[in-house]
């Protein structure tokens, strides 16, 4: 046990290490270049600063299109033009799901939609989202050529149409207990549309072959399952979060894999048919879940995903320990 604790703990380290050196730059930068456009409202511009200075401290896109690039020989450092701009595109994405799912609190601090309220939030959401997109096309003025500037343009274009897609189709999955978890792997599979275009544009930037981009673009897509399913685990470990999920949102996977066994469903679903869902209701369900088999389950779901995605990277001829310890991060705390 105590073997198991210092891997996990030296996982964590070596990731904590890798976002902070691969992802700071590009993160000030966006913060700077947002943070320095006009803004007259008083309230859009403290919630600007807030989102940016104090709630997004997104090192992961950045880290990953470095460590995506250098996996096919590319420069790292030639990828923050283009990871600036993501890291807005991303943000402004993140505040458009909080107001779709009314999500006001995550991991115990507002959200800009808690904050700022719903205007605020669509405004915040929508500045980050066009300084972002004329951003990728000032990057040609950077040193990133024309025509792949181009190139990544329309990758970013249907990354959003795949992110709108899944969104509208999850919608139609909120309340329902008879969402099969195919279905549901289905709408995630479409969320991680954005982590296999981030995969797909480092290995341009970084000269990659038509192999090497299409390897990384299919990593890119299990790595983003593998985190939004994780997230799904760390909701049903926050009981608070649970019950924000059960009455606002989809299942999470753990739940919906529980469902499917027969004695299991009878006991969640008295629970969810309740007038009031309360904390212990959600640490009830997580009780079932464990002693039904719907999380061991789920276990096996990710163990096959990361080796499905190992298996894409097995045949870069670069480094690769990046990507492979990215991997297993999306494995704790399982």
């Amino acid at each position: 046990m105590k073997c198991t604790s210092n891997i996990q703990e030296n996982v964590v380290e070596r990731v904590e290490k890798l976002l902070k050196e691969r992802g700071s730059k590009a993160l000030e930068e966006a913060r700077k270049t947002i943070l320095q456009e006009e803004v007259e409202s008083k309230e859009v511009r403290e919630a600007l600063n807030y989102f940016m200075s104090e709630y997004w401290n997104d090192l992961a896109r950045p880290a990953l299109l470095s460590v995506a690039c250098e996996a096919v020989g590319g420069d790292p450092d030639a990828t923050t033009p283009i990871a600036v701009p993501m890291i807005l595109i991303g943000g402004a994405i993140d505040i458009h799901d909080d107001i779709i799912d009314q999500s006001k609190v995550k991991e115990s601090r507002p959200t800009v939609l808690g904050k700022f309220g719903k205007d605020v939030a669509l405004l915040v959401g929508d500045a980050l989202l066009f300084k972002g997109l004329t951003l990728l096309y000032e990057a040609v003025e950077k040193g990133i050529p024309a025509e792949k500037i181009l190139v990544i343009i329309r990758i970013v274009k249907n990354m959003f149409f795949e992110l709108g897609d899944a969104e509208a189709l999850e919608l139609c999955l909120r309340g329902r207990t008879d969402v099969t978890p195919e279905e549901y792997l289905d709408v995630v599979t479409k969320k991680a549309a954005d982590v296999e275009y981030y995969t797909r544009i480092s290995a341009i930037l970084g000269d990659g072959s038509e192999e090497e981009i299409a390897a990384l673009g299919k990593y890119g897509r299990i790595l983003g399952m593998m985190a939004i399913l994780r997230d799904d685990l760390m909701d049903m470990l926050d009981y608070k979060e649970a019950v924000h999920r059960i009455k606002k949102e989809c299942l999470p996977l753990p739940m919906l894999l529980t469902l499917q066994n027969p004695k299991a469903k009878a006991k969640v679903e008295a629970i969810l048919k309740k007038k009031t869902i309360r904390i212990r209701d959600a640490k009830t369900i997580f009780e079932i879940s464990d002693n039904s088999g719907g999380l061991k389950r789920f276990q096996i779901l990710m163990e096959e995903l990361r080796g499905d995605a190992c298996s894409h990277i097995s045949d870069l001829h670069y480094s690769k320990n990046y990507l492979k310890l990215l991997i297993e991060a999306m494995m704790l705390p399982l």
